[in-house]
């Protein structure tokens, strides 16, 4: 286990800048994930960790030396791919034992190391068998024993549970998530899922165009997201966006008119955008922000998600499930100020 650390970290494929100054620090024995859009740079962040690719600037410190000049092999790191690369005809057990090809151990500390890992995994009655015996998430869990069985630094997971079907990834997440607890590796894990990085990380990194765009506990990106872009990427459904100006210090105006109060100063003068999460906005409430009809509903179970057209635009709220509006029906939505944020309408920046 080890601190990583990235300071000024850029990327360059011919004249295209794909990482612009990626700065993070990732402390001993913390699981943190990236995530983003494809094409956002966090694979590639991955890949100049691992030594895969070059690093055009910038350096990545791990366990406090610089390892931008070092093979992969030589930057004690362990990775798991998406697609396994496990081998079809060796056993569970001669996969696993693979990552320890270069080790220098003994043979008796070799099968001493691969039983503890099969163990940890709960793969101790299938080291004999081979990957075509062995379901979707069996085999990715041979994948994780051969990093494993190294007892890197750090591991670092690309998109690994990609190609899992949905029971199978809520399995590995929980898997994962337990070996981490158990082990306390240091982990860096990349995904375009937002639930696997809510779930799953200590810290997310989000990323967008090549630039970090916040780092936070799952709680702090959810809650207080830092910009606009943040704000709609974490949480399904989106946080609905409400375009407004600034009428005084602490008076928002919308399109329908309605006038909001918060306790904080703002911008005079400033368009603004409200950010409201669909939780956040319920019908038929005293504090009622916008009106419009119920144009679709989703039933949940125990609540029920309306999409309603608004003159601020078509908003989702959640309604009870056993009592939701019609389809047709008018609703006033509303939400708490406290629920609330507020973002600068050119920059994209959160002010409140």
């Amino acid at each position: 286990m080890a601190d990583l650390i990235l300071r000024d970290l850029v990327k360059r494929f011919d004249k295209a800048e794909v990482l612009r100054s990626i700065n993070l620090e990732v402390h001993d024995g913390e699981f943190v994930v990236f995530v983003g859009p494809s094409g956002c740079g966090k694979s590639t962040t991955l890949r100049l960790i691992a030594g895969l690719d070059d690093v055009t600037s910038g350096t990545v410190e791990i366990a406090g030396r610089v390892v931008n000049n070092l093979e992969p092999k030589d930057r004690d790191i362990a990775m798991v791919f998406q697609n396994y690369a496990i081998y079809p005809h060796m056993t569970v057990r001669r996969n696993i034992s693979f990552g320890l090809k270069s080790s220098k151990a003994s043979r008796a500390e070799k099968t001493r190391r691969i039983e503890e890992v099969a163990a940890i995994l709960g793969m101790t009655n299938l080291l004999d068998r081979k990957p075509a015996q062995l379901s979707g998430g069996q085999r990715q869990r041979v994948a994780i024993g051969r990093a494993m069985v190294r007892d890197p630094a750090v591991f670092l997971f690309d998109e690994p549970l990609s190609n899992l079907d949905a029971q199978l990834r809520t399995q590995m997440r929980l898997e994962i998530k337990k070996l981490h607890q158990r082990v306390g590796s240091t982990i860096i894990f990349v995904t375009h899922d937002q639930v696997e990085a809510m779930t799953m990380a200590d810290r997310i990194v989000i990323m967008k165009d090549g630039r970090i765009q916040q780092v936070g506990t799952p709680a702090d990106v959810y809650h207080s997201p830092a910009n606009m872009f943040v704000a709609q990427f974490i949480g399904a459904p989106s946080m609905n966006l409400i375009p407004g100006a600034v009428a005084h210090d602490h008076g928002v105006t919308l399109a329908s008119g309605q006038s909001l109060h918060f306790d904080r100063a703002l911008p005079q003068g400033r368009n603004v955008t409200l950010g409201i999460r669909p939780e956040d906005l319920s019908p038929d409430t005293p504090d009622a922000i916008v009106e419009g009809q119920v144009t679709v509903r989703e039933p949940l179970g125990h609540e029920t998600l309306i999409y309603v057209g608004t003159p601020s635009g078509d908003l989702i709220a959640k309604a009870d499930g056993r009592t939701p509006p019609e389809v047709g029906a008018s609703v006033r939505l509303g939400a708490l100020s406290q629920n609330i944020h507020v973002f600068d309408a050119d920059t994209g920046e959160a002010l409140l």
